[in-house]
């Protein structure tokens, strides 16, 4: 591995890093399309990359600091851990059965829609909050 290839890889985790442990964000919402731009990784390769990357950490410091201040409801995290692996198994079957290009715009028509709505929201209460 070329030390440039390195430096970008180093540089992409810790800015996942601190998105996910700041907002909560999943990992891939980042790396993803950083290994796509960034490494030219292809777009299941990247998803694999990504979903191999946080099977060891997957949160457990972040998720300790949000403990230790009572911000984790466990029954639902413990319900939502059991869903997400069968979600996360049918979904990279999907996947994988579709080209990387269609698969790129799904994922891209999806973070539209999620910030979208998300700005939506969050204008509306910023206005209401202000009495505009």
């Amino acid at each position: 591995m070329e030390l440039s290839t390195l430096f970008i890889l180093l540089l992409i985790g810790i800015i996942a890093g601190i998105a996910s442990g700041f907002v909560g964000i999943g990992g891939g919402l980042i790396i993803v399309p950083a290994l796509i731009y960034f490494t030219g990784l292809e777009q299941h390769t990247a998803q694999g990359t990504s979903l191999a990357m946080m099977l060891p950490p997957i949160g457990i410091l972040a998720a300790m600091n949000y403990h230790y201040e009572q911000s984790v409801e466990w029954v639902h995290a413990g319900c939502l851990a059991i869903t997400f692996i069968i979600g996360a198994w049918l979904g990279s079957k999907w996947s994988l059965k579709l080209s990387p290009t269609v698969v790129r715009l799904i994922f891209a028509g999806f973070m539209f829609y999620t910030a979208t709505v998300m700005t939506l929201k969050s204008l509306k209460e910023l206005f209401l909050s202000n009495g505009v």
